[in-house]
């Protein structure tokens, strides 16, 4: 098995019964504030593209890449479908012209035969609201002699049927860098905002700790991240001057600290390095380049490889923003009223769990307004006055009047993590907010509120850390006993960072969720 890095999280895997093209992006996501790093822009996509098979893990731009698929990917591959429950991913790929498809169903082991041989596949699928645009995934693949898992960004909460299915795992491709907004975008003192970019640092590198020793591969290959921000006013957020609060570590970073904690398995690849496998054996690992300009990319050359990416891209990046609708326009409450409201009045689970009004200051040059989500009322309205708010956003109105213009389903994945906003908030995160602004569609919505209806399994207990607490996580039934930590009274469930109070079972991170927890 041979699989080469196309960059952040994408791989070719070529075998002897066909090739699978995973995740190939290329062109700027998010209003083009991230960019892939390494840059990849220069590989031979067309000659990437022809292959047998295709697997997009989810729809996050990111990931899913319409132009790159729709211009170099080869349209009679096969597609690898993830069992979701929303079917948005197959009528995108449709749209591109892709029309074979293979439906998996979710972590079930399957044959897919082909005019070259036969292959074994497992796509296991994250249907909770919170995983991805409403699915997220990683797929399995066994070529009769190696086995790869190619986790990208998913957080499996069970991977026992990985050994079960596939015995010993080879190669583990899987996320460690972070791939959110907060704390950066937060309007909250500079000294709180370090605190919390140096916790989500390390809690999103040992939860990656956690999935490489539960899967126990012979190989692991960092990806999924970092990003790359390469417009001025974002060039902050890279991690290339020594800011321990950065939650953007690159692959050096981490393939460090696998070091540090005794596990020499790591690779380093860029888009174009070439690992092949025979079974657990790695038998050459090439880069495009020489291996000491590998590393300078990471190290010492980082600033300033960034800073002539940013230069080569800056026409990429100038005709993205030309791209935008403008700031300038009528006000936009009626357009968000039309939106919301229906979703809204189709969502009792999502509206109570918000319970309160949410503030949107859309302002830019001369407009100036602010529109008010009342979500108790089911309402989008203007403010009254001296209104107070719990949660509160403020967005460039040329980023709202553009996803209105494209009839955008998600703002999660477009506007918020572009990072091109500022939010604020009184108290804990609240899922069902977010939950929301990503199921802006009838069958979303539906079903987001359906599977916040139905109840947790919290049946189970374990012991840890001298308490006796529900196995299953409350957020997304994570296994505790694997995810788990205490501290003192504090319970942190380390697949999102959600904490509990052990002492009276509250969530830490949001309201409801509670925890049954005893002193043992």
């Amino acid at each position: 098995m041979q699989v080469t890095s196309i960059g952040h999280a994408g791989f070719r895997i070529d075998t002897k019964a066909g090739a699978i093209l995973c995740d190939p992006w290329v062109n700027p996501a998010y209003f083009a504030s991230w960019f892939p790093f390494p840059d990849n822009s220069a590989l031979d996509w067309t000659a990437l593209g022809d292959v047998d098979y295709l697997y997009v893990s989810h729809l996050h731009k990111d990931h899913f890449d319409p132009v790159n698929l729709r211009e170099h990917v080869n349209k009679d591959a096969v597609v690898l479908l993830p069992d979701f429950p929303v079917p948005d991913l197959r009528r995108e790929l449709e749209k591109l012209g892709f029309h074979r498809f293979f439906e998996t169903t979710d972590s079930v082991k399957h044959r897919v035969s082909g005019p070259k041989g036969d292959l074994d596949v497992m796509i296991i699928a994250l249907r909770a609201p919170a995983d991805g645009p409403i699915g997220d995934s990683g797929l399995v693949v066994d070529d009769g002699e190696t086995v790869a898992f190619n986790m990208n960004d998913a957080r499996p909460v069970d991977l026992d049927v990985l050994h079960t299915d596939f015995g010993q795992i080879d190669v583990h491709m899987l996320q460690y860098s972070g791939a959110i907004w907060y704390p950066m975008v937060y309007d909250m003192p500079a000294r709180a905002k370090e605190a919390f970019g140096t916790q989500k640092r390390q809690r999103q590198m040992d939860r990656c700790r956690q999935y490489i020793a539960q899967v126990g591969a012979t190989w692991v290959i960092p990806s999924a991240g970092p990003p790359c921000f390469l417009d001025a006013e974002l060039r902050h957020l890279n991690d290339d001057h020594g800011d321990p609060a950065n939650i953007f570590p690159d692959q050096v970073v981490f393939l460090d600290q696998m070091k540090a904690h005794d596990h020499h398995g790591g690779l380093l690849m860029i888009p174009g390095s070439t690992a092949d496998f025979a079974g657990s054996q790695l038998n050459s690992l090439n880069h495009p380049i020489p291996d000491e300009d590998v590393h300078a990319i990471f190290t010492t050359g980082k600033a300033d490889y960034i800073a002539a990416y940013a230069e080569r891209m800056a026409p990429v990046l100038a005709a993205e923003k030309a791209a935008w609708a403008p700031a300038a326009g009528e006000p936009l409450l009626e357009p968000l009223r039309e939106l919301f409201e229906p979703i809204m009045l189709a969502s009792d689970q999502i509206c109570d769990g918000i319970g309160y009004p949410v503030e949107l200051r859309l302002r830019s040059g001369d407009h100036n307004e602010t529109v008010v989500l009342d979500f108790p009322k089911r309402t989008v309205r203007e403010p009254i006055s001296e209104e107070k708010f719990r949660y509160g956003f403020a967005i460039a109105p040329e980023l709202v009047r553009t996803v209105l213009r494209d009839r955008e389903p998600d703002w999660v994945n477009t506007i918020f993590l572009s990072t091109r906003f500022r939010a604020w908030r009184v108290g804990g995160y609240n899922e069902y907010l977010y939950t929301f602004f990503k199921c802006l569609t009838d069958e979303r919505i539906a079903y987001a509120d359906g599977w916040f209806a139905e109840a947790h399994d919290d049946t189970a207990s374990i012991e840890l850390g001298g308490w006796e607490i529900q196995r299953r996580c409350p957020h997304l039934k994570a296994d505790l006993s694997k995810f788990g930590v205490v501290e003192g009274t504090t319970l942190t469930c380390n697949l999102h960072g959600w904490q509990w109070n052990l002492t009276n079972g509250r969530c830490l991170t949001t309201r409801g969720h509670e925890l049954r927890s005893a002193k043992l």
